[in-house]
């Protein structure tokens, strides 16, 4: 019986499994990694569990690295786990803190300078009463985005220092797909409970960088429009029913100095509760929402009052949603981060250089560019041709003999690896620039500048 037990558990759970899979199907879903793991330090490595909680659900939040995983590790499992989005940070010799989002399989990749930022724990210090649930990180947040697309009149006015269109477009498409669109009409508004605030600060006339200040709130709501004496008894009703502590007394109302009720109702202060909270909301912060309605299930008897026309019967089943006024306010989270783009490239950081902040090329270097990116595209599809081939021949060769050695598939399959690895470790974490014959002129300039 016991075994049977299990076994039935198991099934229930791979069936919610499964339920759950088919619900977050085509969702996009994020991993965000330190590369170098305990090199980054404390703070960091804090931040990057803080950027994990933003992302929930979708994301590892329990991943560990190690000081030996390689990127090529991470992209290799991307495809097998559904995994859209890589959000990687990095710290450069000099101490500055980077962060890459990268869209996988096939890029692109935005580099950003992590200028500033401050812990949740930071957050939570400052605020006066901080918001600890947990039920809020069970769906995705909110995405609002400010002033990520320049005007004319402003372009006008940077002129050449303006960012182009298509980068400006490019960097709201990627955060954008971090998180799955919502359809307002279909998802139910009490299921959004987080909000994430990215606002592009106006660029600056002489570089024209693009800098992002980035924020996570809770929503939280509360019903208006009653008046404050009937609040305060709901609550205590509330705080009743759920077995307060004595600590938490004082937030109920005093009666027993008063006679008779009507007297709180009518003056809410001679209840000897009053703070400063009391004060109301702006109008500009209240919202009508339609309540969530129980569906009532009529009996037999109701069925048949309402088939022989009845019209209390009826009425009750033409209840519509009931509409409130609620105040909406946002708490801060955490993190906060402020991001500066350096850099826009294709591919997951390995291909070709789209924007540079601190570079720019002339028609003639970028032609060079297009070539020499052109030929060595060209050497990698030959090379994988070759390799093809080759795995081909060798089943051919296989299936001929009745089954020979099985050590040569694997070694031609590991050269591809082998080319691919090495490109990542020529790549350095520091410069953001490529180590080859024709890159030396592009790093010395990289170092100049950071000088």
């Amino acid at each position: 019986m016991a075994r049977s037990g299990r076994s039935s558990q198991r099934k229930k759970q791979s069936a919610a499994d499964k339920q759950m899979a088919k619900k977050n199907d085509g969702a996009p879903k994020s991993m965000v990694i330190r590369i170098g793991a305990q090199e980054v330090g404390g703070a960091v490595s804090q931040l990057v569990q803080d950027v994990r909680h933003v992302m929930e659900p979708d994301t590892a939040v329990r991943l560990k690295e190690r000081r030996a995983n390689k990127l090529k590790d991470y992209t290799t499992m991307c495809g097998p786990l559904g995994v859209t989005h890589l959000l990687l940070f990095s710290r450069s010799e000099s101490g500055n803190t980077n962060m890459r989002l990268a869209r996988t399989p096939h890029g692109p990749t935005l580099h950003f300078r992590v200028e500033k930022y401050s812990l949740c724990k930071d957050i939570a210090k400052s605020l006066k009463h901080p918001r600890t649930d947990l039920t809020a990180f069970q769906t995705p947040p909110l995405l609002v985005m400010n002033n990520f697309l320049t005007s004319d009149a402003a372009r006008e006015t940077l002129g050449d220092a303006a960012p182009p269109k298509h980068l400006e477009k490019l960097v709201t498409d990627m955060f954008q797909g971090l998180f799955p669109p919502i359809q307002p009409h279909a998802t139910p508004l009490h299921t959004i409970k987080r909000v994430l605030l990215l606002h592009r600060e106006p660029p600056s006339p002489e570089t024209g960088s693009v800098a992002i200040s980035l924020r996570h709130y809770a929503i939280t709501t509360k019903v208006t429009g009653l008046p404050k004496a009937l609040r305060r008894l709901h609550a205590a009703e509330k705080l009743i029913g759920h077995g307060a502590k004595k600590a938490k007394g004082r937030s109920l109302p005093d009666l027993g100095k008063l006679e008779d009720v009507a007297d709180y109702m009518l003056d809410p202060s001679a209840g000897g509760y009053t703070s400063a909270s009391d004060t109301e909301a702006d109008t500009d912060a209240e919202v009508e929402v339609s309540a969530p309605v129980k569906q009532r299930v009529l009996s037999r008897r109701a069925k048949e009052r309402l088939a022989a026309g009845d019209e209390s019967a009826r009425r009750t089943v033409a209840q519509g949603p009931r509409v409130e006024k609620r105040a909406v306010k946002l708490v801060e989270l955490g993190p906060r981060m402020k991001l500066r783009l350096t850099k826009v490239e294709e591919d997951v950081c390995s291909g070709k250089t789209m924007w540079h902040e601190f570079i720019t090329k002339s028609k003639a270097e970028e032609q060079a560019m297009e070539k020499k990116w052109a030929q060595r595209n060209a050497v990698r599809a030959e090379r994988r041709r070759i390799q093809k081939e080759n795995v081909e021949r060798k089943k051919a060769e296989k299936a001929a003999n009745g089954g020979a050695a099985e050590g040569d598939d694997d070694d031609d399959e590991m050269e591809g690896e082998e080319d691919s690895e090495m490109d990542y470790d020529e790549y350095d974490m520091d410069d953001d620039v490529w180590h080859d014959e024709d890159g030396g002129a592009e790093q010395d300039e990289d170092e100049e500048m950071e000088d």
